[in-house]
């Protein structure tokens, strides 16, 4: 009878052994995920991290945002950090297949609002406490608002604001735009009732929030975004849980335009001029 009993309490034994290395091997690797959100109710911030209004003569509204990507994530231990000289996470694939290195677009990630644009395994991460992220956004995609001939619609407006960007094809909406070549930062393309209409920003018109612009500046043309975590990340390599960063991207009157009737609405026939699609500040959450 003893013996019996011993034999059942080894057995007993084994299978939790057993069932807990199976639970250990079944359980996902932590990971640090970055997912967007779009936030039209954000502070709207300047080039340099300060409140921004908007000014005399400009009229501008808050985009409804369908998706975003980002081509370099990165970040970056303190204030005095220089661009590049953090813990780069992600960089988009590149090409030269126009001319001069260019965002690959055919193989950028795009996501919507509370999407997963990026993860990393935690052990991949230099452990560490960081105080601010760094991300160039690459593309954004939106709904606004237009009056034309008298008749208000809403449009969809595919804008490329990353350094410089190979485009073979894309779609603002339904409706297919073949380029095959390199596009600098500002390109855009504006779709609504069937019709396509194309325009390129000039150089240095696109808002780019980098509050440490004294102690860690960002290249001319580049779309590096900087901002705060709300507190310090801090990676010891010991995780067991994922860690979740929400990319809060300010979309508050962040499509800006010249306006001519002084009406703030976007009417291109009346000779409304696009003067700013860039996001309005970032705010990174740690979850």
């Amino acid at each position: 009878m003893k013996s019996t009993i011993q034999l059942v309490f080894s057995c007993l034994v084994v299978m939790i052994c057993v069932s807990c290395k199976k639970d250990k091997a079944d359980s996902p690797e932590p990971k640090l995920i970055f997912k967007f959100r779009f936030d039209s109710t954000q502070q709207r911030l300047n080039n340099i991290g300060q409140p921004a209004t908007l000014p005399a003569g400009h009229g501008a509204q808050s985009p409804v945002f369908n998706s975003m990507s980002a081509h370099y994530i990165e970040l970056a231990p303190n204030m005095y950090t220089a661009l590049g000289a953090g813990n780069i996470l992600y960089k988009a694939p590149e090409t030269s297949v126009g001319g001069d290195l260019a965002i690959d677009f055919s193989k950028s990630i795009i996501a919507k609002n509370g999407e997963t644009f990026y993860s990393v395994p935690l052990r991949d991460v230099n452990a560490g406490t960081y105080e601010w992220l760094r991300i160039s956004l690459a593309y954004q995609n939106y709904d606004v608002k237009v009056r034309y001939n008298g008749l208000d619609f809403t449009g969809t407006i595919a804008s490329f604001i990353g350094f410089n960007t190979y485009i073979n094809s894309f779609k603002p909406k339904n409706t297919s735009v073949n380029v095959n070549a390199n596009k600098l930062q500002g390109y855009w393309a504006f779709e609504a009732l069937g019709f396509i209409t194309q325009g390129q920003a000039p150089p240095g018109s696109t808002t780019v929030v980098n509050p440490i612009f004294n102690t860690s500046p960002i290249p001319a043309g580049s779309c590096v975004v900087t901002a705060a975590f709300d507190t310090p990340l801090t990676i010891t390599g010991k995780e067991e849980e994922d860690l979740v960063v929400t990319v809060s991207l300010s979309t508050n009157d962040s499509f800006e335009w010249t306006d001519s009737a002084g009406d703030n609405i976007y009417e291109p026939d009346a000779g409304d001029t696009v003067v700013d699609m860039g996001v309005r500040g970032m705010k990174p959450v740690v979850n």
